[in-house]
């Protein structure tokens, strides 16, 4: 099989029929009735129909403004909000409407806060500890700037999963991920395994934005070296006109290949396909790894 790059129209593969079903119309209703934010949406996710059609979102706290403007991402750039606690009460009380044994809770980025809102993600989980404990929580960080006593307020809370995602190649983050470092990313997912080697530790990755098939692999190997146990690999999709055109649609061959060199190279949980993203799945595959 070639892995050579280029531009092309949208392949057929890429259609994905949406549901219309009650538990969509229910799950969509209880998110604004609570004035909540999913990366479902604010990401313009393409599972959205299927995860809302099974009563499952991922949360977006800290306000739905990021204060970084990655060229991969829809969540808007504006100066963010004031942090407020209703979200985590109104995160809680669907969870108990729903009855959900696992939540995925992700944020913005929030460099205008001393600690990037460490102590916002311990506070919702410790919360969710006390008022909630047989559910599950996966947090989906972002890299607080590499500062590591942020890290370990998320860390000490115990998370069951701690998530943070790569998203693409060293050699494309200056262009892809504006204020990330990938050595800081790679640091981070391996401090977190460090301060609590029990921590089940998740990453992912686009493919689709101009790497190369020996790239990928690299990628994949540095994040496997961190002690990561879950990758997910997904393909990039244009969100709007503004941003980043794709460079290649990957077909559904190549992700079940990149699937099998991820779990050759270590990983214990492996979520690979053309419509994956981070928290895919996530629930089925925090059980294979404790199983």
């Amino acid at each position: 099989m070639t892995h050579e790059h280029k531009i092309t129209r949208r392949p057929d593969w890429l259609k994905k029929k949406l549901p219309t079903t009650l538990s969509f119309g229910m799950t969509k209703n209880l998110l604004d009735k609570n004035g909540l934010n999913t990366v479902c949406e604010e990401a313009r996710c393409p599972n959205r129909w299927e995860c809302f059609s099974n009563k499952t979102a991922t949360f977006l706290i800290m306000g739905p403004y990021c204060t970084r403007n990655c060229k991969f991402c829809s969540v808007e750039h504006r100066p963010p909000l004031p942090l407020n606690d209703n979200e985590i009460h109104g995160i809680l009380e669907f969870t108990k409407k729903m009855s959900l044994k696992y939540v995925v809770v992700t944020s913005v980025t929030r460099d205008d806060l001393k600690d990037g809102g460490a102590s916002f993600f311990a506070k919702l989980i410790n919360f969710f500890k006390k008022r909630d404990p047989e559910v599950k929580i996966e947090v989906l960080i972002p890299d607080f700037k590499g500062d590591l006593p942020s890290l370990k307020m998320v860390v000490s809370a115990s998370p069951n999963v701690l998530n943070h995602n790569i998203e693409t190649v060293p050699r494309l983050y200056r262009h892809v991920r504006s204020g990330a470092d990938y050595k800081r990313s790679l640091n981070l997912l391996k401090k977190a395994k460090e301060m609590d080697p029990s921590l089940v530790t998740k990453s992912g990755i686009m493919v689709g934005l101009g790497e190369s098939w020996d790239e990928i692999i690299e990628t994949l190997t540095h994040i496997r070296e961190t002690g990561c146990d879950i990758i997910t690999i997904g393909q990039y999709l244009q969100p709007t006109k503004r941003h980043m055109p794709v460079a290649r649609y990957y077909h559904p061959e190549e992700f079940v290949q990149l699937g099998k060199i991820a779990k050759d190279i270590g990983f214990r949980g492996v979520v690979s396909g053309v419509f994956v993203r981070s928290s895919y799945r996530a629930y089925e595959k925090y059980m294979e790894i404790i199983i």
